[in-house]
């Protein structure tokens, strides 16, 4: 008994300092885990793509989601994935299709098999700089264009830029001879198959993850990509030549679930499409001085030997390669192209 009534003292006299000690520590106000706030108080969109943090289309979707939490006082977190963490080139579409992500942004060419009109952006020396390629897409062409890619419960947000491609291989490559059994990496497009073939190259389509690996084991001898995209993922170490030839212009198509975006509240796809368009204006040129600023650090590198296109020798490229256009008109559609290239023609005048 006596062992009892002690015990029951000593819980009398510890339970008031147990609760002090409570109070002083704040267990009450527990800080709320992020992860379990609930599907009404967080929109949470998973943005998935292929390349480094530190190109244009990464450094685009980092401030995409900075501007998005802060101006939806992080109600909407946008998560980036960067260099397939998630999913390779093969698989993100899928992936949206299925909602697994809610954002990517991959290359046109990879998106012909589904909206063959995005055949127009891979013919070769369709646009010659930057301004032409933007003038076109912001007119009521391009814009008719965009708005026309539904389907396959994807939606079209936008277009970012990647750059103008340039060469690289295991030797010069000057003339359209050149090209003649090298074995070049491409993107899964018909018209840049056709455009190697053309120059009579093979062709290999390889993932984008996958590259490096292929170059370094030879097992291609030559790609083409962007600046920015060679100096990110350090191609120009495995490679011994490079040809600025600004052939053809690298986009990305930005698309978003369908489902996804429409069961969304008005008031929160207006300020995703609001912001969507600034960062669209900022990347822009910000993929022009990367891409510039990224050549230039090649060929300061001293590992590779840069070639520029003379203007002549660009023609040759040209008259090369004319004969696609005319290959691919049936998916791309007669007026479309018409429409570009008027629009391109006026625009040099």
């Amino acid at each position: 008994m006596k062992r009892r009534k002690r015990s029951k003292n000593l819980t009398i006299i510890l339970l008031p300092l147990l609760l002090a000690v409570l109070v002083v520590s704040g267990c009450p106000r527990r800080a709320r885990d992020v992860e379990q706030v609930g599907p009404a108080e967080r929109i949470v969109i998973r943005f998935s793509h292929v390349v480094s943090e530190d190109t244009p289309k990464g450094l685009a979707a980092r401030k995409f989601a900075e501007l998005v939490h802060e101006r939806t006082n992080g109600h909407v977190e946008v998560q980036v994935y960067p260099s397939s963490q998630l999913y390779m080139d093969g698989e993100e579409v899928d992936a949206l299709i299925n909602n697994h992500v809610q954002m990517i942004a991959p290359a046109t060419a990879k998106m012909t098999e589904y909206f063959p009109e995005l055949f127009l952006f891979d013919l070769p020396f369709l646009f010659e700089d930057y301004d032409q390629v933007h003038h076109f897409i912001d007119s009521q062409s391009g814009q008719k264009l965009l708005q026309g890619l539904h389907g396959h419960g994807m939606l079209p947000l936008t277009m970012w830029d990647n750059g103008f491609k340039v060469m690289t291989a295991n030797r010069p490559l000057r003339k359209p001879e050149d090209f003649r059994g090298l074995r070049f990496r491409i993107m899964p497009s018909l018209v840049l198959d056709a455009q190697f073939v053309q120059l009579g190259a093979q062709v290999t389509d390889i993932p984008f993850s996958d590259v490096y690996a292929a170059l370094e084991r030879r097992l291609v001898d030559a790609a083409e990509n962007t600046p920015s995209n060679i100096w990110t993922k350090r191609f120009y170490l495995v490679q011994d030549h490079l040809t600025v030839s600004n052939h053809g212009y690298l986009s990305y198509l930005v698309l978003t679930n369908g489902e996804f975006w429409n069961s969304l509240p008005e008031n929160i796809r207006a300020i995703l499409s609001e912001t969507m368009e600034e960062v669209t204006a900022w990347q822009r040129q910000i993929a022009q001085e990367k891409n510039a600023h990224d050549l230039d650090l090649i060929i300061q590198s001293g590992q590779i030997d840069v070639y520029k296109l003379s203007d002549s020798e660009k023609e040759a490229w040209k008259k090369a390669l004319h004969s696609i256009y005319n290959q691919f008109l049936p998916q791309i559609g007669q007026q479309l192209l018409a429409e570009a290239l008027a629009l391109n023609n006026c625009h040099t005048k």
